[in-house]
């Protein structure tokens, strides 16, 4: 982490999991063992039909609240989709896009995750961009040459201007829900990667300033030598943002001295 230059976000990835009514004592719950975040801002990422729950029980701890997806259309014909105004209205602040379950199991690809981005910055979403390759692309070495391709991919047509609101979240695929984490060197090498390849696109003083998260398989065990790498600057946590007492060890890791 480089709090001088850039914010630390721990966000937390429920996915399909968490009943609306499940929410509050949740809440309850990581308040009473969640340490002040005196150096990160904390965000709940949660399925659609949990959001209204969270922005409640949620905004005394001051977390913020964000959705895991959203469609690229302001409007129309598209059952069963949420549209970013729609977020926005509702009072989320952050939006996952990309995430590789999204892109495995629902065809989503580069392309249609530089559409959302553009969808969610122009409502005035946060959006957490999601990037990583598979276990074969890494064992075939070519980990770099997949990232650099999704980062500019996601960021096509991104001004200098909007992309101060994007997050990086790096998250090989390999290690989502699998147990397995790339070690912390191998996590601080490709994170310092995407902030070249923003300092490519964009210059110095903005990828400086992106946050960069990592997400494949943070814990309250391994999450503070994670965050020990320079340009690991948060997290996108997933099964453990879903117990109180581990999340709130990770938030603690993210407030280290």
């Amino acid at each position: 982490m480089n709090r001088k230059y850039r914010k630390t976000i721990i966000a937390g990835n429920w996915k399909m999991n968490m009943l609306p009514s499940q929410v509050k004592t949740f809440a309850d719950e990581l308040k009473a063992v969640s340490p002040r975040a005196k150096w990160c801002e904390t965000v709940i990422c949660a399925p659609y039909v949990d959001l209204t729950a969270a922005i409640k029980a949620f905004k005394e701890l001051r977390i913020s609240v964000g959705a895991e997806n959203l469609n690229e259309n302001e409007k129309g014909a598209y059952t069963g989709e949420v549209a970013a105004n729609m977020l926005v209205d509702l009072g989320v602040k952050y939006v996952i896009i990309g995430h590789s379950e999204r892109r495995q199991y629902y065809g989503e690809t580069d392309f249609s995750v530089n559409k959302k981005v553009h969808a969610a910055l122009e409502a005035g979403l946060q959006p957490i961009v999601c990037v990583g390759e598979s276990l074969e692309e890494r064992e075939m070495g070519i980990t770099l040459e997949r990232i650099n391709l999704q980062v500019k991919a996601a960021l096509s047509g991104v001004s200098a201007e909007k992309m101060r609101r994007v997050v990086i979240a790096y998250e090989p695929i390999w290690a989502i829900g699998t147990g397995r984490t790339a070690t912390a060197e191998q996590a601080g090498e490709v994170c310092g990667a995407i902030r070249g390849v923003i300092r490519d696109l964009y210059g110095a003083r903005i990828a400086r300033a992106v946050t960069i998260q990592y997400g494949g398989s943070m814990n309250d065990k391994n999450a503070a030598e994670l965050l020990a790498q320079p340009d690991i600057d948060g997290g996108l946590i997933g099964g453990a943002s879903l117990v109180p007492a581990k999340f709130a060890a990770i938030i603690a890791a993210a407030n280290q001295e």
